[in-house]
């Protein structure tokens, strides 16, 4: 990375001011006290941040668009519908959709001020507590990295729509993950090729689908049989859960079941952030990907629960199978049901594309948080390990190690292990969402007291920080509900699985705090220049358009 024009050498650790800037200076539209923090905190590594800015923007804007549509969506949303009806799947995915925007514009706005590595857990780390930090990074690393062989498992299973062989279970896994593994060595450039070609194919498929649903639903389909609403009617808009006698009460509980279903559909929206040290143009880019996700969401998410409540009953006996492959989706039932038999197997192939692209991203965001953590000292040094094109590659071998846990679940003792780490990753999603948004009020507060205007930001919601509140909200309402059917009927596995993240990460932060002692940050004394390079290092003029091709790009990425 080039050097940093609004770094400023670290002190002895304590807290400084920098004696360039008079009080009477303006920085950034503003009085501000240009505080510089210790060198103990880590701040300016730019010396050994060697990644390098190889995505360029039609990567990161396709990344935005497609890139957390997946098995949650085309898969998960059966199992919402059926467990809540169409109206409370919907309901359930607007309300999650709304956190995880909330989540994105908050990361977003701090992504643009300091496009670094390290990210939200650097960002928590430096304007909140560094303790938050190192316990927030290593939650969402190992969250991550658990989720990539749950997506080598997805993928696998859904070969077996054309191969029910079993005993080729473990040699699909292993290719998976060897190809997983292998894009990510390669570099970040193929990462975004990759992830650009999987982004066209899920949107293609998402538009096909939301398309053909609409046909059929209308009367379109061979069988002409328009559907409309009729399965709002009857069996009805909203299921029970089957936990109370209360009608009313029973609803709303099975409503909440559906909130931890929708969001592992959105976990992973964060990605965009975190490719931003190896963006080219990230403060322009960035900015631009996250005005773009409030449509994203609503095409794509809510209108696709919307039509498969339209299209298939909550009752359906075949909504309530779990396979694992495209026979269980909404949109495969209701294209069968209407007598199109080729598309199902289409289907099931972008779906398989979608499992195997989740875990690719799932692999480059856990290895770039542990390298991020390697660089302000909150992980093993060996991790900051740089080839000369700016791979990391010690970080991206680590988290590689776990695409192998995939071969748990070929052995049936082995796998309710596998279900049980699978089960943690929606929890540790959450406190992820939780500290983004922490860090988000904090970073603004900073901001304020220091005299620095937020809009003269590259990005900045005029919602905030409404927004910030709003998601810490619902993230702390998420882990406290995740696991409540336990307390209806009693499992300790299923409540182990279901709060148990809520020690782990306390015990990540005391293992921090108790022997460093690092304090809560002040509003005056927050850091927001050392390490962080000026929008005149990371981004260039924009190149106008010279053909019609080239405005269309430009409109499109």
């Amino acid at each position: 990375m080039s050097d940093d024009k609004r770094s400023v050498s670290p002190g002895d650790g304590s807290l400084e001011k920098d004696d360039s800037l008079e009080k009477g200076d303006s920085l950034e539209k503003g009085e501000v006290p240009h505080v510089v923090a210790g060198k103990e905190f880590h701040f300016d590594v730019h010396d050994l941040d060697m990644v390098q800015r190889r995505l360029k923007q039609r990567h990161i804007q396709m990344i935005a668009i497609a890139g957390t549509i997946g098995t949650g969506l085309f898969l998960g949303s059966g199992a919402a519908l059926a467990t809540a009806g169409p109206l409370g799947a919907l309901i359930a995915y607007m309300l999650v959709g709304s956190v995880a925007y909330a989540t994105l514009c908050s990361i977003g706005e701090m992504t643009t001020w300091a496009p670094i590595s390290g990210t939200f857990p650097h960002f928590a780390t430096r304007w909140v507590d560094p303790a938050l930090g190192f316990a927030v990074g290593w939650n969402y690393f190992y969250t991550n990295a658990i989720t990539i062989p749950t997506e080598v498992s997805a993928a696998t299973v859904l070969l077996t729509f054309w191969d029910e062989n079993t005993n080729h279970a473990a040699i699909y896994i292993a290719v998976i993950c060897v190809a997983i593994c292998a894009i990510n060595v390669f570099g970040v450039r193929w990462f975004g090729e990759s992830e650009f070609i999987f982004a066209i194919i899920k949107l293609s498929l998402i538009i096909a689908l939301l398309l053909s649903g609409l046909i059929i639903d209308l009367g379109g389909g061979p069988d002409h049989d328009r559907i409309g609403f009729r399965y709002w009617k009857h069996p009805g808009a909203v299921n029970r859960a089957g936990l109370v006698s209360n009608i009313n009460t029973d609803r709303f509980l099975a409503w909440l079941s559906v909130l931890v279903q929708a969001s592992f559909s959105y976990q992973g929206v964060e990605l965009v952030a975190i490719a931003a040290s190896e963006t080219e143009n990230p403060r322009r880019n960035v900015a631009k990907a996250v005005r773009r996700v409030f449509w994203r969401i609503c095409i794509f998410y809510v209108l696709g629960i919307l039509m498969i409540g339209m299209l298939v009953a909550y009752d359906d006996a075949d909504l309530l199978k779990s396979t694992g492959t495209a026979a269980q989706s909404p949109f495969v039932i209701a294209i069968n049901r209407a007598g199109v038999k080729v598309f199902p197997h289409i289907i099931n192939a972008c779906i398989f594309t979608s499992a195997f692209s989740s875990g690719n991203s799932f692999l480059f965001c856990s290895s770039r948080i542990l390298y991020g953590l390697a660089l302000r000292g909150q992980a093993p040094r060996y991790l900051t390990y740089c080839t000369k094109k700016g791979l990391p590659l010690a970080a991206i071998a680590t988290a590689g190690a776990f695409t192998f846990l995939a071969f748990m679940s070929v052995s049936s003792g082995a796998a309710t292990v596998f279900n049980w780490f699978v089960n943690l990753t929606t929890t540790g999603g959450f406190f992820s969402w939780f500290s983004i948004n922490l860090t988000y009020s904090r970073f603004r507060s900073g901001m304020l007291a220091q005299g620095i205007d937020p809009k003269s930001n590259s990005y900045h919601n005029r919602f905030q920080p409404w927004l910030s509140y709003w998601g810490m909200f619902w993230t702390v309402t998420f882990i406290l509900v995740n696991g409540y059917k336990v307390f209806f009927e009693w499992s300790t596995t299923t409540f182990l699985t279901s709060y148990i993240n809520i020690p782990i990460f306390l015990g990540l932060y005391l293992l921090y705090k108790i022997p460093k002692r690092p304090k809560f940050w002040k509003a005056s004394e927050m850091d927001f220049y050392t390490g962080i390079p000026t929008v005149e290092e990371t981004d260039t003029p924009p190149a106008p358009p010279r053909n019609f091709l080239e405005r269309v790009a430009e409109a499109v990425f």
